[in-house]
């Protein structure tokens, strides 16, 4: 039986530059996707490439004394190198400026030009050029802002073919009211819906007063607009216009997926439908619309100097933990903030602390013992088969989230799958077990390494490269069928591992150290002494505070507040207390669940916005302002009290 396909495809990135973060993240997406996708027994398609041709490509290259094609050929290695070094596992790369494409752009035109939807008219108006665009002014007499990028457009008066859009607008109406799922998020297609039911005008496609781009059918004085073209790379790729790739056409299209950036929903939720009802195809499944990356709360740009090099990033940190952040700390749905110092602590508390450390330590006692063939059990204790219904919980919910696109969610929900491991293991203490009951050593290895298999298996998607390793380190081999998501549904713990020690999977990264403060802005010695005279507390005082550990085992936001959080945190034989902390500003709920963290417990309760607040959490605050939670070096079990 043949597997069911699934198409993914990226934007096609402007060929001016080199890519950047922004780039690397939309193709990130994509390739999370692809992969996910691939553990869901399916036959994927994932398409990316380049925008190669338009006047900015045009005037570019001019500058720099080159021909266009010349100028966009300089950038093609930079791309491929650095979805190489970022394990992006495309299966084509597509220019724009490939005869196959080009052709088969003009067999397009050629038929909306048969059918009447295509006509021959004048533009005078405005256009952007940094971002190809024509711009609506209504009357305004002056040169408007593109609303795209907010730079001044210019004056265009020219010969233009135009594409017969306004018959398209009831037809796209009706399809967004039909495919609610069309466009996610959903408040991306109130824009897309207010911005049809305003009216559409007829879109002009073709361009005289520049020569770079594909020639108009049988009208070579034309050349199709840049987006138009760019446009059609979703379908010329997998054999449109060409009659002997037709049925390679039919398996793909329509796309399963397209992922791009919010600043041009508008191309691909309107125009890109509306050329393709015409052509009668259908639109794609669904558009995932992304938010941005920015530096401080600003998108990045180059004027703002702050672009962030993704090969920078990986020659410092690594591929796979720069997957990982992008995928955990940025929600699709909204803009997100990026800095190295937030990459750093994540890949020391998640990758490093969490996963990695669990890993080396059940290895290296394995190890130390003699046990590296480690054997499935017939008969398991209480404490792993619990551990197995969490590993079914968590596969079910991971695959949810995935499925909805939440790739923040789903690796929240693991990692708190992973605390749960990381439990297990520590109270199981299988130090003491390989001295005094072998049995139970065995068995706490077994479910370790099948949870371990678990967690690699889910994470791939994201780290391939990492995960691989981790399951070398138990002697398993990453196979996409064996370890498909159905495979893990039946949840049969019978493998036998080979464990064998590997070289530290994730390395922690030393914090920054903190400049010391100038001596002239320090009080003077005196000054110091009274005050820490006045300052002094008593033992009895420190005693009076009782700080215990705990997990955090719920965690969401308040709604009456853009604040405060609520959690639910396990302090073991305590039982679970319920408190509130404001840390929304640099917090989501997802990542503080099934983290563990230091807390008063013996606070008098107090009511925040008409609920029970039962302690207080701690936090340590940085240079930057950012507060941190004040962690155990390693997992120590919930209701340990700080001495």
């Amino acid at each position: 039986m043949a597997k069911e396909t699934f198409y993914v495809t990226t934007p096609i990135y402007y060929g001016t530059a080199k890519p950047h973060l922004g780039s690397l993240y939309s193709t990130l997406i994509a390739d999370v996707v692809s992969r996910w996708q691939q553990l869901s027994n399916k036959q994927t398609y994932f398409l990316t490439g380049t925008d190669e041709h338009g006047q900015k490509i045009m005037q570019a290259a001019q500058k720099v004394g080159k021909t266009p094609q010349e100028f966009v050929d300089s950038f093609i290695a930079a791309y491929q190198e650095a979805w190489n070094t970022y394990h992006i596992d495309y299966s084509q790369f597509i220019r724009t400026t490939d005869p196959r494409h080009i052709q088969r752009v003009q067999a397009l035109i050629s038929k909306l030009i048969k059918q009447g939807d295509i006509y021959k008219g004048s533009y005078d108006g405005w256009y952007c050029t940094p971002c190809e665009t024509y711009v609506t002014a209504g009357s305004a007499q002056d040169a408007p802002e593109c609303p795209s990028c907010g730079r001044e457009t210019q004056k265009v008066s020219e010969e233009s073919y135009f594409f017969k859009l306004s018959a398209y607008q009831d037809r796209l109406l009706e399809w967004y009211k039909t495919h609610p799922e069309f466009i996610v998020p959903k408040e991306r297609t109130n824009e897309v819906i207010s911005f049809v039911e305003s009216g559409l005008k007829d879109l002009s496609m073709s361009r005289t007063t520049i020569s770079w781009g594909v020639p108009f059918p049988n009208d070579p004085e034309h050349v199709v607009y840049v987006w138009v073209d760019a446009l059609c790379n979703y379908i010329t790729a997998i054999g449109y216009g060409d009659p002997s790739e037709n049925k390679e056409f039919e398996k793909w299209w329509p796309a399963n997926l397209q992922v791009l950036g919010k600043d041009i929903v508008r191309f691909h939720a309107v125009y890109w439908p509306a050329l393709l009802m015409a052509a009668d195809l259908q639109p794609p499944k669904q558009l995932l619309v992304h938010g941005w990356i920015q530096i401080n709360k600003q998108k990045m740009s180059k004027s703002r100097g702050n672009v962030v090099d993704p090969m920078e990033l990986a020659k410092e940190y690594g591929a796979d933990p720069v997957r990982y952040y992008l995928m955990r700390k940025i929600p699709v749905n909204t803009d997100g903030d990026f800095s190295t110092g937030d990459l750093e602590r994540c890949i020391t508390s998640d990758l490093a602390n969490d996963l990695g450390n669990l890993l080396h330590r059940m290895v290296s006692l394995a190890d130390r013992y003699g046990r590296h063939t480690i054997a499935p059990l017939a008969v398991w204790a209480q404490p792993a088969l619990d551990l197995r219904d969490a590993s079914w919980d968590a596969i079910e919910e991971y695959k949810s989230h995935m499925e909805s696109h939440e790739f923040h969610l789903a690796l929240a929900r693991l990692w708190k799958f992973i605390n749960q491991v990381n439990a297990y293991f520590h109270e199981q203490e299988p130090w003491k077990a390989a001295k005094s009951d072998p049995a139970k050593f065995l068995e706490i290895l077994s479910a370790t390494c099948h949870s371990l298999r678990i967690i690699a298996s889910l994470l791939w998607p994201v780290m391939p490269e990492k995960m691989q390793e981790l399951l070398e380190s138990l002697g398993h081999s990453f196979d996409r069928e064996k370890d498909s998501i159905e495979s893990l549904e039946l949840g049969t713990w019978h493998q036998t591992f080979l464990l064998k020690k590997m070289p530290t999977l994730f390395v922690k990264i030393e914090e920054s150290k903190v400049d010391s403060v100038d001596k002239a802005d320090k009080p003077a010695e005196k000054e110091i002494k009274e005050e820490s005279k006045e300052s002094y507390i008593k033992i009895d005082d420190v005693i009076k505070v009782d700080l215990r550990v705990g997990t955090i085992t719920s965690a969401e936001s308040v709604p009456e507040s853009d604040k405060l959080i609520k959690m639910q945190v396990d302090f073991g034989d305590l039982g679970s207390k319920q408190i509130f902390a404001g840390v929304r500003k640099w917090y989501h709920p997802e990542d503080l669940l099934g983290k563990q963290g230091t807390f008063v417990v013996n606070l008098k309760p107090r009511k925040m916005l008409g609920q029970v607040s039962e302690g207080m959490m701690l936090f340590a605050e940085d240079e930057a302002g950012k507060l941190h939670p004040v962690n155990p070096e390693g997992l120590v079990p919930n209701g340990v009290r700080l001495r």
